[in-house]
């Protein structure tokens, strides 16, 4: 077996060649015995899964929008292509989201409608996190494009932390209970092709962290810096709102305590990999 810092991980512009080969569409996917479902939930169940779209939604439009300032801050040509794919993707994945919402949660609107409505589901730690953590951190690389510290501050919280140890976790556990109870296979054909999307979006952010801790040591002290801020609002947005930290996730087979042991033991592993292990935090 490889030894973790012997790993090979994917290039810029292997991974922009990956994207190629990848190309779905959010207005492909069929809906309609997903309507059909949504309108025979009822109760905890629903109220549930009707948070974590509610979170999917309102994190998507924050990261499609707040994530410009990376692609200014590319280092190379390869780089600030794969950062456009990136930037497409996540554009097609909020049009995913917003396309359910008007065809099985509520009626057509635009977007930004669907967002302020999924707001108030979300949790007051989520709230710190997309709303303004991320916000602050792209408005520093959009001042700062040169700056490396900005750069990697930025790559830590967007691609460490939302989309590797939220969005990961979060896929898991919705699609592993939709797909036991045979529920919503529009939602979860179209979660499984966003995941896909976002496993190389994760895999640039690796690469990038890795890259830049071998070659400027210092940078491993600014990763170590925005996980101790963030760890514990990404513990608190875990859990259902106004509920409690200790809240279980009974309605889709599995407690807080699961699924911030599936989160934590992700985190440790890409650590590991970065070159930042989680003890010297």
């Amino acid at each position: 077996m490889a030894r973790l810092d012997e790993l090979q991980l994917n290039d810029p512009q292997t991974l922009y060649r990956l994207w190629e080969d990848s190309q779905w569409s959010p207005f492909s996917i069929d809906l309609s015995l997903d309507e059909r479902q949504w309108g025979s939930m009822a109760g905890e169940e629903q109220q549930l899964i009707h948070f974590v779209l509610s979170s999917l939604m309102v994190a998507e439009e924050r990261i499609t929008t707040k994530f410009s300032g990376l692609l200014g801050a590319y280092g190379t040509e390869e780089e600030a292509t794969f950062l456009a794919t990136q930037q497409v993707d996540e554009a097609r994945h909020m049009q995913f989201y917003a396309r359910f919402q008007d065809e099985v949660i509520a009626e057509p609107e635009a977007i930004a409608d669907h967002v302020e409505r999924a707001r108030a589901h979300v949790s007051d730690g989520f709230r710190e996190i997309f709303d303004e953590r991320l916000v602050d951190a792209h408005q520093r690389l959009i001042a700062e494009p040169a700056s490396l510290a900005a750069k990697v501050r930025f790559v830590t919280l967007y691609h460490l932390v939302l989309e590797a140890t939220l969005g990961l976790t979060s896929f898991k556990f919705t699609t592993d209970y939709l797909s036991r109870a045979e529920l919503l296979p529009g939602f979860v054909d179209g979660y499984a092709r966003i995941h896909h999307d976002e496993t190389r979006h994760i895999g640039y952010g690796m690469w990038f962290l890795r890259e830049t801790v071998r070659a400027h040591g210092d940078m491993a002290d600014v990763v170590r810096e925005i996980l101790r801020e963030l760890l514990p609002s990404v513990a608190a947005s875990l859990s259902p709102p106004a509920r409690g930290s200790a809240t279980d996730f009974d309605a889709i087979g599995a407690s807080a305590e699961q699924i911030r042991a599936f989160a934590l033991g992700g985190l440790t592993r890409r650590l590991d990999i970065i070159g930042v292990p989680l003890g010297t935090l």
